[in-house]
């Protein structure tokens, strides 16, 4: 069986990665790692890719930079040239782009999407269309939680395409949690555990808002009377900072660049909440029951919610500082545990599709 793992980010490949472990020990099983190239990184180093356990990508399809519709067109293009000369029983799917799925549809080529079913209801997300698109046309839907099968099955997904698996990216926490040394003490030696905030800011609809952007930075610096704030902080969210004058305190603000992962999870880890926009800390937090502010109006996680540590405080000033105030004064959310999230949702996901593979052989 030949496996094609696309994947169009840095963090696609955190969500590949125990995939592509679990698949490497069966000996029928071939692996090919395809890089779109929408967002590729030169400077992605082999400690990054040492640190998850792969190898380098195998295919880079170098597509750049571009607009949404520019981007999905060439990926498409190169991705078809490519699988047609290299051949593939099964496209694995990250929800990196539509473009390599529909390419996959079309010439009939199983397709598996990995974190399926789930769904913002914001159409307005990029993500969210990619989600949609990619889970109709998919084999293999692989969920992390059931609200996400109950999503699938709202859309008309036959049942029999549907497999509970649990959280690919706890695989990767778990298998990193056990290489890291010093997991638990924060990277810095200047930090004390539980002592410190953690923050993490890039989404557009944050970031490159003027007015919204000032509003959750009025709310930062509040905050940081109390706690100490660290900002490991994406270039282009320094680049805004700059372009509207967001007033940070620098005192209690400690803004830091982008840290390895084993860095990143330590940090974390060990804080006392972390504030953030982002997708897969919301799972990550979940698990290791460390509070999380989510700095958004919606999220396509909502048992992080339900069953977690997450609370979704939108990007109004006086709602983050409450909540971040309520976890200071000790009333904070405890994690009730997540089915399946035990670091075995890749062997589950390769046992599918051997499985599947045979059946068909």
């Amino acid at each position: 069986m030949k496996l094609i793992h696309v994947v169009g980010a840095r963090p696609n490949f955190m969500k590949i990665a125990p995939i592509m472990r679990v698949a490497a020990r069966a000996d029928n099983i071939e692996q090919v790692l395809v890089h779109t190239g929408q967002h590729y990184d030169d400077n992605m180093s082999k400690c990054f890719f040492d640190e998850l356990g792969i190898r380098e990508p195998d295919v880079n399809l170098e597509v750049g930079s571009g607009p949404h519709g520019e981007q999905t067109g060439e990926i498409m293009k190169k991705f078809e040239k490519f699988i047609m000369n290299e051949g593939g029983d099964i496209v694995v799917d990250v929800n990196s782009t539509i473009a390599c799925g529909l390419v996959a549809a079309k010439l009939h080529i199983p397709l598996a999407h990995v974190e399926a079913g789930l769904r913002s209801f914001d159409r307005s997300m990029p993500e969210e269309i990619n989600r949609l698109l990619t889970d109709a046309i998919s084999d293999y839907l692989f969920t992390p939680a059931e609200e996400a099968n109950e999503n699938l099955k709202k859309e008309g997904i036959p049942e029999e395409k549907i497999y509970l698996v649990g959280d690919i990216m706890i695989d990767t926490l778990i298998w990193e949690m056990e290489k890291t040394t010093d997991i638990g003490k924060p990277p810095f030696e200047y930090l004390e555990a539980g002592k410190y905030a953690v923050l993490t800011l890039h989404r557009p609809s944050n970031v490159d808002e003027e007015e919204t952007f000032k509003g959750i930075a009025e709310a930062l610096n509040i905050i940081c009377k109390e706690i100490e704030i660290v900002f490991p902080a994406h270039p282009r969210t320094r680049e805004k900072i700059k372009e509207f004058n967001i007033g940070l305190d620098r005192e209690n603000i400690k803004v830091i660049d982008p840290l390895s992962y084993r860095d990143f999870l330590r940090l974390y880890k060990n804080s006392k909440f972390v504030l953030t926009d982002s997708g897969s800390i919301q799972q990550e937090t979940t698990y290791l029951n460390v509070p999380c502010l989510t700095i958004r109006e919606n999220t396509e996680r909502p048992f992080t919610i339900t069953k977690g540590t997450n609370v979704l405080v939108g990007t109004k000033r006086d709602v983050i500082v409450e909540e971040a105030l309520k976890i200071l004064n000790g009333n904070q959310k405890e994690s009730k545990g997540m089915p399946l999230w035990d670091g075995k949702t890749a062997e589950r996901i390769v046992d599918v599709l051997l499985s599947s593979y045979d059946k068909c052989s």
